[in-house]
């Protein structure tokens, strides 16, 4: 049997761990990468890279689940191994803030982070603007040292990396079988999705050496994130807006906000600032659909539109998309006379 020839369009954290699945699940696949950008270059190693998801309307919650505990699973199993430190993974805890109650307080996630719970009002003491709040341990993954982590499993499985702008899939449908987009914001022009937009995002790294726990505000635009060599704070959240030049209203709004919540952060060194475009969309799009060139059909599967939820989700996405793959497989054999 000759091998399927597989290409995965994108190199982000959705592109990597989609190859890495693959490669492991279809040994018979002959798996290719093929990007623009690879770390440390790509939207993901900007990312946060916390484990704490948003939860999509249009998707069974189920599904929604199925993502994030298999990726919590996944880096949990790497965060208890000697590959820990390489990998960029490791345990964080600390605190969602909320202004108001939020209309679900307990929210899925909550089955899967360790020791969940409401904050104590001597705990909200603390954030004399807000009136609500959730404590808990979840997993930071630092993309920098993650990406390359993942790009080393998929050259292990054999899987091959190309430095190449993919701008029409068409093009690729005479030399593989099974095309994989993860492509991020950019399949808003590679497959004309409209639904698909850019959400600028600008975060600065400090020197804050001293802060150990989290703060996040339930908006999503407020955070404080130590790591392991420097402290991400944030952010913006800018829909439609594709700038990726650096904005220095943006970073003295972020200083001015980060400093409301942890004072101390006024002393902070300024290490790096960083903007990207998260790829927005009502709901991320994980399915597949046939190309057709001539006589030759190819499998299409889609796996994009995470939002800022790519880290949450990203290993359960790609078992997701491996799924479909495989579905498709037993459902049509490539090799079969079409």
């Amino acid at each position: 049997m000759n091998p399927v020839k597989v290409a995965v369009v994108g190199a982000g954290v959705i592109g990597l761990s989609t190859a890495v699945c693959l490669a492991k699940a279809l040994p018979y696949c002959s798996v290719k990468i093929l990007a623009e950008k690879f770390s440390p270059d790509t939207t993901s190693d900007g990312a946060a890279g916390i484990l704490l998801p948003e939860v999509f309307p249009d998707i069974p919650l189920e599904r929604q689940r199925y993502w994030f505990k298999e990726t919590f699973d996944h880096l949990q199993a790497l965060v208890e191994s000697p590959e820990a430190p390489e990998a960029g993974v490791y345990l964080s805890s600390g605190y969602h803030v909320f202004k108001e109650v939020p209309a679900d307080p307990k929210p899925y996630w909550s089955d899967y982070v360790f020791g969940f719970r409401f904050m104590t009002d001597r705990e909200m003491k603390r954030f004399p603007n807000h009136k609500f709040g959730q404590a808990f341990t979840s997993i930071k993954c630092e993309c920098p040292s993650y990406l390359p982590w993942l790009e080393k499993r998929f050259r292990e499985t054999g899987g091959q990396i190309k430095c190449e702008k993919v701008t029409d899939l068409q093009q690729l449908i005479p030399h593989y079988d099974v095309i994989m987009n993860c492509s991020g914001v950019w399949s808003h022009q590679l497959v004309g999705d409209q639904g698909v937009y850019p959400v600028r995002g600008q975060i600065l790294k400090l020197h804050a050496t001293w802060l150990k726990n989290f703060i996040r505000d339930g908006d999503g635009k407020t955070y404080i994130y130590p790591g392991i060599n420097y402290v991400t704070i944030g952010g913006t959240r800018q829909k439609d807006d594709w700038r990726l030049e650096l904005d220095k209203g943006d970073s003295e709004m972020m200083m001015e906000h980060c400093s409301q919540l942890e004072p101390s952060l006024k002393k902070a060194q300024v290490l790096e600032e960083w903007v990207g475009l998260r790829p927005g969309r009502k709901n991320p799009r994980v399915e597949r659909e046939w190309l057709q060139a001539q006589d030759r059909q190819v499998l299409l599967v889609h796996n994009y539109g995470h939002g800022g939820c790519g880290i949450s989700l990203s290993w359960g996405s790609a078992l997701d998309a491996v799924g479909l793959v495989k579905k498709s497989l037993n459902e049509k054999p490539l090799h079969a006379k079409l």
